[in-house]
């Protein structure tokens, strides 16, 4: 298995799409509708990547990436998704690894998610 990857998005075409795409190049994946279902999904899956988009109902990404500090002592990255101008901005103010750009090009999420494995010195096979 390549790595596990959370998928936080309120669309569920695009989780559907990017969780159909990530799971054909052997990446484990969960997926969470808003920020606090995100929060759940961190603690019982402890994934490696995750993909977050900013704007959803209940909680949002900023919110999302402030409380997850607190979860758990695993190593996370995360990639912010977003339809934003400012993508590349908010990736950089929430400490996020980097940012996709709605609409993303699919070659570019796998480079993107691919580079974050190869980076990281925590990359370990998962039980």
């Amino acid at each position: 298995m390549a790595g596990k990857v959370l998928i936080v998005d309120d669309d569920p075409n695009i989780v559907g799409f990017v969780k159909l795409l990530l799971e054909s190049e052997g990446y484990s994946t969960v997926a969470a509708r808003n920020g606090k279902e995100a929060l759940e999904m961190v603690r019982q899956h402890q994934p490696q990547v995750v993909l977050l988009d900013m704007v959803m109902p209940v909680m949002g990404g900023w919110e999302f990436s402030r409380q997850v500090r607190g979860v758990g002592e695993h190593d996370m990255a995360i990639i912010v998704m977003s339809a934003s101008v400012d993508a590349r901005k908010t990736s950089t103010e929430i400490g996020a690894y980097g940012y996709l750009a709605k609409p993303f090009d699919l070659d570019h999420l796998l480079e993107c998610i691919g580079s974050v494995f190869d980076e990281m010195p925590w990359q370990r096979v998962q039980p």
